[in-house]
Formats: C-alpha cells, sequence, structure tokens
C-alpha cells in the first residue's frame, strides 16, 4: 500500500462547497464556524471513506435470511494535528464511531520556522488502521509534512490527508514528500501572501474555532 501513487481529490459536493463558503465569512460566529467545521468534516469524510473494502456478511431480517455487504473491519484511526485539526474530529466520529483517535502536537520555531513536534500519541496498533490525518488548513505543507512523518515513523502506513483549504504550494510540498498518500482537500485556493496565509483563505483555523487571537 505504501509504494502506491497517491492522488490528490478537491470536492466539488455543492454542500462542501457552501459550507465552506460560510467559514470563511468573517462575519460567521465562533459557534457557527465550529459546527460547520463538524458537518464539513462529516461530508468530506463519506467521500473519503468511499474505497473502504466491504465483505459478505449472512444476516437475518425480518422476512428472511439474506447477505448483505459490510465493512471488512473498523480498523481506522484518525489524527488530527493540534489543535486546529480537532475542529474535524466530531464529524469523522460521527460516520465511524468506533475509529480510534490519536493526536500530533506541533508548534513552529520562532527562528528556523520548521514545525517541531511536542506531542504524539497514537493507537497502540496503529500499522494495522486505515489512517485520516485531519488539518483545517494546507498552506506551507510543513506541518502536514512533520505529521505524517511521526505517523509513519511509528508503524503507520495507510493514510490520507484532509483538509478544508489547501494553497498550491502546500498541495506540492506534501505529494512530494509523501508520493504515497492521498490528499482530500474541500477548496484549492489561489497561492500564499508574504505571511505564508492561505489567500483568499479563512484566516487563522485554530483562532475561529475556539475564538481565540
Amino acid at each position: 500500500m505504501a509504494n502506491r501513487e497517491g492522488k490528490v481529490y478537491v470536492f466539488d459536493h455543492p454542500l462542501i462547497q457552501h459550507k465552506t463558503a460560510l467559514m470563511r465569512d468573517v462575519n460567521t460566529s465562533v459557534k457557527e464556524f465550529r459546527e460547520l467545521a463538524t458537518e464539513v468534516a462529516m461530508l468530506m469524510g463519506f467521500e473519503a471513506t468511499r474505497d473502504l473494502p466491504l465483505e459478505e456478511v449472512d444476516i437475518e431480517t425480518p422476512m428472511c435470511k439474506t447477505t448483505v455487504k459490510m465493512l471488512e473491519g473498523e480498523d481506522i484511526a484518525i489524527v488530527p494535528i493540534l489543535r486546529a485539526g480537532l475542529g474535524f474530529v466530531d464529524g469523522m466520529l460521527a460516520l465511524v464511531p468506533n475509529a480510534k483517535v490519536g493526536h500530533v502536537g506541533l508548534y513552529r520555531d520562532p527562528d528556523t520556522h520548521l514545525p517541531v513536534e511536542y506531542y504524539c500519541k497514537l493507537p497502540t496498533d496503529i500499522e494495522k488502521r486505515k489512517i485520516f490525518a485531519v488539518d483545517p488548513m494546507l498552506a506551507t505543507g510543513g506541518s502536514a509534512i512533520a505529521a505524517i512523518d511521526s505517523i509513519k515513523n511509528r508503524g503507520g502506513h495507510d493514510i490520507a490527508f484532509l483538509c478544508l483549504i489547501a494553497a498550491p504550494e502546500g498541495i506540492d510540498a506534501l505529494h512530494k514528500a509523501h508520493p504515497d498518500i492521498d490528499i482530500y482537500i474541500a477548496a484549492k485556493d489561489e497561492r500564499l501572501n508574504e505571511n505564508a496565509y492561505i489567500l483568499p483563505g479563512l484566516g487563522d483555523a485554530g483562532d475561529r474555532l475556539y475564538g481565540t487571537k
């Protein structure tokens, strides 16, 4: 699985586009932003889990015995990149409530501007799981690359990355660093500005989720 060529998916679903547009609006409240993040995560998760393997299972309905298709296993892990990635967890868990949740915490070094890991806690059987790493923004790609490095260094290999908004620079950097992973994006924006913020973007996703500045 690790040797496959990953793909980049930009969703065109009308509900995803509509809710993402509402999240961009500077007048959207913290409460509304959180609710929209959960809703978009659920919609994106619905699309990103389209290829989960199925198996045939014999069951009995109130009418008769029959054979149905069910998930081959629920061996899924959701790994948010702290802190903003937490905004995607509830929406994903609404779809796959038995998924395990790991966390990767990163901060940007003030001198080198490179991501530094300060926390990583993953399910002990991470190597057996389909992993969805989640973060609302993919700007330079540095945090996403570092987080996926951390997951791979601990045995994870079947990894997809979900983000709300991505800049072309971040997509290119992530795909170059980890060409085996699929990247799922709600909206591909124009570019980064001189401060490495996505344009038009939506500002700092963490601040808008938690009401901080």
